[in-house]
């Protein structure tokens, strides 16, 4: 019985280090909510579309409790997400993008999001479509843009 737990434990650590690895994250030091309206105009410089904006403090607090700042910006661009739909429909299961503003518990305020070719894995076409590398590649330059 130990040595499954040692083996369920090992695994478990193993998949949660692999999860970590999937998540992108660009330090700032611009508060949350700078953060997110940096990205949002940049995004909207960009020509993309703003869905969302979802504040997860503001709907903690709605509950009585707390969390640091945190906020997600959904997005999403026609000319990079309908080439992976043509691709293979279940893209737009992981689209639109999304990305997250949040302070860690050091107070530092980080962006983050998940490395599309990750996020969409399981779909190898798309996965190996250069659709991916510029679906990266935006989110890298919209966060850096966002971050500075």
């Amino acid at each position: 019985m130990r040595n499954l737990f040692l083996a369920t434990a090992f695994i478990l650590s193993g998949a949660t280090w692999a999860m970590a690895e999937d998540i992108i994250k660009v330090p700032t030091d611009k508060s949350v909510t700078e953060a997110i309206d940096a990205l949002q105009a940049a995004v909207e410089n960009a020509g993309a579309t703003v869905f969302a904006r979802v504040d997860h403090a503001a709907g903690a607090h709605k509950v009585d409790m707390t969390i640091p700042p945190n906020q997600v910006l959904i997005f999403g661009n026609p000319a990079l997400g309908t080439p992976a739909m043509q691709i293979d429909p279940r893209a737009g299961l992981f689209l639109p993008l999304k990305v997250q503003a949040y302070e860690d518990a050091d107070g530092q305020v980080w962006l983050a999001y998940e490395d599309p070719k990750e996020t969409m894995d399981e779909l190898d076409a798309v996965e190996k479509s250069p659709v991916i590398d510029k679906m990266r590649g935006a989110l890298s330059k919209l966060t850096s843009t966002a971050a500075n």
